[in-house]
């Protein structure tokens, strides 16, 4: 019977002797460094470090009371998302400065605030040009030629996605979806949209742009034809000319600096987003015995 389990006890004990004779290490390796990593990472600019100081306006302040006024005391730390806009409004990009003002006056851990800045895109959180030109690139877009809009952005402005022109007035981002498919291809610019866009109507939007901030006096770090505080910024003056509105064959237009400027919206002349080779259902009188109402409401 001993003879039967010996191999196996000597099989066993070979196996434990290895295991202690192995040397005991464990290999480091450094992975190269991802794009992605600069959505989380703050590294100190002369544009954008602490020691920047920061303050909302007056006019501001009385605004970020009145967003306080919506949440319970104990919970005013919700309003993180519409004061960190407001802060972006008024600098012109969520800047670490911004994002520590936000922490200060919400009570909250400096911490709390760089999570929710970092994570939604919507907060640029490094400088971008007067002008943010945000192409939608998704499936709705693209089957509708977005390719064209991405190339006139390309050709006209001479830069590419995540770039911004050497005279600050543009930036151009590539975005998924924002929810304006039935006017595909758009581009979303600042807070407004231009949709039903070609080639040659994607520059000729964007020389319109551009010559509207050229005859306002575009300056570094401005955002929008407002100027001072951002575009929709609240400054204590609405700088954004919106008056002298006009129809003609070209579509609505308004005027900036004497530049005639697109209203946002689509540039094919639709109005909305009815359907763009006019009314094709509910053209006749209904088949069956449906009745419609007799007082004109409909």
């Amino acid at each position: 019977m001993a003879s039967k389990l010996t191999p196996f006890a000597f099989r066993g004990t070979s196996w434990t002797l290895r295991q202690l004779q192995k040397t005991q290490w464990r290999s480091l390796s450094a992975t190269a460094v991802r794009r992605s990593d600069t959505l989380m990472v703050h590294r100190n600019t002369d544009v954008n470090n602490p020691s920047i100081p920061f303050k909302f306006t007056a006019q501001n302040e009385e605004l970020i009371k009145e967003i306080l006024s919506r949440y319970p005391s104990q919970y005013k730390k919700a309003a993180v998302m519409p004061i960190l806009d407001l802060g972006q409004r008024q600098h012109g990009f969520t800047s670490i400065s911004v994002m520590n003002e936000v922490a200060r006056l919400l009570e909250m851990p400096p911490m709390r605030v760089y999570e929710v800045a970092t994570f939604y895109t919507m907060y640029n959180r490094t400088p971008v040009g007067r002008f943010h030109v945000q192409v939608c690139t998704t499936t709705p877009c693209m089957l509708r030629d977005s390719d064209a809009v991405t190339k006139a952005c390309f050709d006209h402005l001479g830069i590419h996605y995540g770039q911004t022109t050497k005279d600050g007035i543009f930036t151009l981002t590539e975005v998924e979806c924002l929810g304006a498919c039935a006017n595909a291809p758009m581009v979303q610019i600042n807070d407004d949209y231009y949709e039903d866009l070609t080639y040659d109507t994607t520059v000729a939007l964007l020389k319109a742009l551009q010559y509207a901030a050229e005859a306002t006096g575009a300056k570094p770090g401005e955002v929008g034809l407002a100027g001072e505080g951002g575009k929709g910024a609240v400054t204590g003056e609405d700088r954004n000319v919106k008056s002298g509105s006009e129809i003609n064959e070209q579509g609505r237009q308004y005027n900036a600096g004497g530049v005639k400027v697109p209203t946002p919206g689509p540039l094919s002349g639709r109005k909305s987003c009815e359907p763009a080779r006019g009314l094709t259902t509910l053209t006749g009188e209904p088949w069956g015995n449906e009745t419609l109402r007799k007082d004109g409401a409909l």
